[in-house]
């Protein structure tokens, strides 16, 4: 195990150190095809398991074709790169053991955040020389340490073939940020044959060496990009004439605030961004508001974001102004299959590493866009669940100074691969 173990950190520090953000993880995905493809799996890539239809919050023509050329420049593999340059970055992998048997999948993600990492020496990836090279841009998730759970469970898959029975999908999803990209596979059908879904994540505030074998408590949520458009004009010599958008889009963020909370469950609400104006003396014609609903389910996230959504349009009419609203991410609730969660556990309490496993943690957390896969697994008779590793943080997710501790990815790699030995 020990090689696996120090390949497993190969690879973590590798996809650290050049991070991609959503539908941009090409050369991600061109060096986790070309491992599963020496292991022997079969590759269906790009559009082949991505929905077009179903895309949600896709970088433009122009950023797309930028960052093709960077991951050819930053150790992309050539011949495994192509289904991926429209930016259509998901991978299944399968492993046919042609023996009857279940269809077991499990999903990992790979894209990166918006973030310029430390640079603080005491900060272990700048003291071992993985920091990211890229600025504004940092694995502060673990989503470089769930890809290398993904390679790292492919590895004894392939190892073990002959001892398995049934078919083992891998699933590596881009875009899990912002909850883009989970729904564009589901429906094109990846998870369609499966009998059983694993989604897993490392860290979210469990304890180094706990496990958590059905998280659920995500909150449904919908991710709005809303653009007022007025008419501009001199706020001194013709006022009368302008239609203002920047008050139209700051009405619209007060008055979103004021919506009312459900009875039936949590409910959420931000604005983070709002854009307008070009100068003290012109009355607005564009602005731009980024916001996100929540719900503790589904049926609560879409009365939130439909009365979002009239407040927006009663906004724009008071001004005299038009606006469009884009939907440009989306995750619905979930809750895990006790059945296959009891499984995960059973392999928890007997795995030496685990200190301490949990079958169900029902409390509110944020959002996962697994969910979708989830859902569309259950819906098919299938049993679902979705899994936490504990581990040791430099710091909370989505921080500047984020690290894991390494040993943690042996651990789930191990335990995901016993939970294969008991579903067969």
């Amino acid at each position: 195990m020990s090689n696996l173990e120090n390949q497993l950190k190969e690879w973590r520090r590798d996809f650290h150190r050049y991070p991609e953000g959503g539908f941009l993880e090409m050369r991600t995905a061109s060096i986790v095809a070309s491992i599963l493809d020496e292991l022997g799996f079969e590759l269906e890539m790009g559009r082949k398991v991505m929905a077009a239809d179903y895309f949600m919050g896709k970088p433009n023509q122009e950023e797309t074709a930028a960052h093709y050329q960077w991951a050819l420049e930053n150790g992309a593999k050539n011949d495994y790169i192509e289904p991926f340059i429209d930016g259509y970055t998901g991978i299944v992998a399968t492993m046919d053991t042609q023996k009857e048997g279940p269809t077991i999948a499990f999903r990992v993600d790979m894209d990166a955040l918006p973030i310029h990492e430390s640079e603080a020496d005491s900060h272990f990836p700048q003291k071992e020389g993985f920091r990211s090279a890229v600025p504004n841009t940092m694995h502060a998730c673990g989503h470089d340490a769930h890809t290398t759970i993904g390679l790292g469970l492919a590895s004894l898959i392939a190892e073990n073939k002959d001892s398995l029975k049934g078919k083992i999908k891998l699933i590596f999803q881009p875009a899990e940020e912002g909850t883009r990209g989970a729904r564009s596979m589901a429906e094109a059908g990846v998870v369609d044959d499966v009998d059983y879904l694993i989604a897993s994540h490392v860290g979210t505030g469990v304890p180094d060496g706990h496990f958590v074998a059905s998280k659920n408590g995500f909150l449904a949520t919908s991710k709005l990009d809303v653009t007022f458009k007025g008419v501009s004009s001199h706020a001194g010599g013709n006022p009368e004439e302008g239609k203002n958008a920047l008050l139209a889009a700051a009405s619209a963020a007060l008055n979103i605030y004021a919506i009312p909370r459900h009875s039936e469950g949590a409910t959420r609400i931000n604005v983070g961004e709002l854009h307008a104006g070009s100068g003290r003396n012109i009355i607005a014609d564009k602005a731009v508001l980024k916001i996100e609903t929540r719900g503790e389910t589904t049926k609560i996230n879409e009365y939130v974001k439909a009365q979002a959504e009239a407040v927006i349009a009663g906004s724009a009419q008071m001004y005299g102004v038009e606006y469009e609203i884009r939907t440009v991410g989306e995750a619905i609730s979930a809750q895990g299959s006790k059945e296959l969660a009891s499984v995960l556990q059973t392999c928890a309490q007997e795995a030496s590493y685990i200190k301490e496993s949990i079958l169900e943690d029902n409390s509110p957390a944020g959002s996962e866009d697994a969910t979708f896969f989830m859902e569309r697994v259950q819906q098919n008779g299938g049993q679902a669940t979705y899994c936490i590793f504990g581990t040791e943080l430099a710091a909370g997710h989505h921080n500047e100074k984020f690290d894991i501790n390494e040993g943690t990815m042996m651990n789930a790699v191990q335990l995901l691969f016993d939970s294969i030995k008991k579903l067969n």
